[in-house]
């Protein structure tokens, strides 16, 4: 928490944001939904994903970059494959739809691969993997996104041409450890952020950000209040670079809905394609077999020496458990810029009520 931020209860955030898309023309159901959503990655601790986003989904409904009244609508299945197309809908709506879609199959058949085009912002892609989880099963997902100009350089490039392009692998509880949840950018740092950081008049690593000469820098100053000015650096150099292209190609080819190579539609708005695997534990051998070998071998990674002894290793999916456990009892830090973005936005779409 930095100096001037502020702490406001989730639940508080949560009615505001919801109060706020509904006054924006989001069936009140959906509304909820994506109000949850984005509070839910404040919880989890990335803010980047969270109600920092309000102000452009409230900017995509009043410019048509959403629809706020469609349906995603299965357009074809097929064995253990089925595709949605999202119609634009709000992502949260669109990407539980298509979640729903897969448990059954991965239920009867082992696994499922199933494809999302054409929807809004899908937020936070490890709210899917913890759905996933939570149902027992393990799943893999590739998520690009279109709509606007491209984020991320290529490796040895020194503009953008990708997108941050996420991928998330979730694994089930066992009956003595949570659910693993590896849910990652392949940009060495997600859009928000920088944008955070911006807000916060902070610096980023060094690298993670190329500026508009195309020079490495740790200034975020370019992305502040959803600007864009230079690009984001890929992770791992051309190990990032590689899967962000993978991601892009599994997502925006296999669903249908495109890539972000510029034949496509550019509106200024987001929209994401997803390929997910889900995959059903008992379909691979014997689950009580599986389970003691995923505790030994969690038991065994986590038993390393640590660096700092004040910092012990920790697993994938335990900083986010942590973080929501705090930020439950003491409220979501939110910094002034934030705080003055969001109530400007409310006030636009016809909200008397300010946070803060």
């Amino acid at each position: 928490m930095q100096p001037g931020d502020v702490r406001i209860p989730a639940a508080e955030l949560t009615t505001f944001a919801a109060a706020a898309l509904e006054k924006a023309g989001a069936k009140r159901p959906h509304a909820q939904a994506v109000a949850d959503h984005l509070v839910a990655s404040n919880l989890a601790g990335h803010d980047s994903h969270g109600i920092g986003l309000l102000p452009a989904y409230l900017k995509h409904s009043r410019e048509g970059l959403v629809d706020v009244n469609a349906e995603p609508e299965t357009v074809h299945s097929a064995g253990a494959i089925v595709k949605l197309d999202g119609h634009d809908a709000w992502g949260r709506v669109a990407g539980e739809a298509a979640m729903k879609a897969a448990f059954p199959k991965a239920d009867e058949l082992g696994l499922c691969a199933v494809t999302l085009s054409n929807s809004h912002h899908l937020g936070r892609i490890g709210t899917y993997g913890e759905m996933a989880a939570q149902e027992g099963f393990a799943a893999l997902f590739f998520v690009n996104v279109t709509d606007h100009d491209p984020m991320v350089a290529p490796y040895g490039g020194t503009d953008s041409r990708l997108g941050t392009n996420p991928v998330c692998i979730a694994l089930p509880p066992t009956g003595t450890k949570p659910a693993f949840l590896l849910d990652m950018a392949t940009s060495r740092i997600a859009m928000g952020k920088a944008r955070v950081a911006a807000n916060k008049g902070l610096r980023v690593p060094f690298g993670s950000i190329i500026d508009s000469n195309g020079l490495p820098t740790d200034d975020p100053s370019g992305f502040k209040g959803f600007e864009q000015k230079g690009a984001l650096a890929p992770f791992g150099d051309h190990k990032g670079y590689g899967l962000a292209f993978a991601a892009e190609l599994l997502a925006g080819v296999f669903s249908g809905g495109g890539t972000i190579q510029p034949g496509n539609e550019r509106r200024g708005g987001i929209r994401n394609q997803m390929m997910a695997i889900v995959l059903s534990p008992d379909a691979f051998g014997d689950p009580a077999a599986m389970e003691r070998e995923m505790d030994a071998m969690w038991d065994y990674a986590l038993a390393s020496p640590p660096a700092d002894w004040d910092s012990p290793v920790i697993a994938p999916g335990d900083p986010e458990r942590a973080l929501k456990k705090r930020r439950s009892a003491e409220g979501v830090p939110l910094d002034p810029e934030t705080l003055k973005q969001l109530n400007d936005a409310a006030k636009a779409a016809g909200i008397k009520r300010q946070l803060g």
